[in-house]
């Protein structure tokens, strides 16, 4: 598989090395980062509406807090830039945004 040179293609082509197995549908976690904490209840109100839950991380001593929604799907470079500009778009409003995400690995 060939995917462009940035940081998701990076993530996609160290997942290929370890055999991740693409064909299969899983959760894709997408964190939404916030320039102020708590984020708006409305900005959660609109997570809610398109993902159907979250997960609300306050921050701690480790890092900021985030908001994480989930996608089950099939693992695509253009799913994950989708999802992310997507998410950036709506949270923009509310000074969110979403440049990261992960899988629970199934190789």
């Amino acid at each position: 598989m060939s995917w462009p040179e940035d940081a998701d293609g990076d993530v996609l082509r160290r997942l290929d090395e370890q055999g991740f197995d693409f064909s299969s549908r899983l959760d894709i976690d997408f964190m939404i980062d916030f320039k102020g904490w708590p984020p708006s209840s409305k900005a959660i109100d609109l997570l809610v509406d398109k993902f159907g839950s979250v997960e609300i991380y306050d921050p701690d001593d480790e890092g900021q807090g985030y908001i994480l929604v989930k996608v089950n799907d099939r693992l695509t470079y253009e799913l994950v830039v989708h999802y992310q500009s997507e998410i950036s778009l709506i949270m923009g409003a509310y000074d969110g945004w979403c440049e990261s995400w992960g899988v629970l690995s199934n190789a």
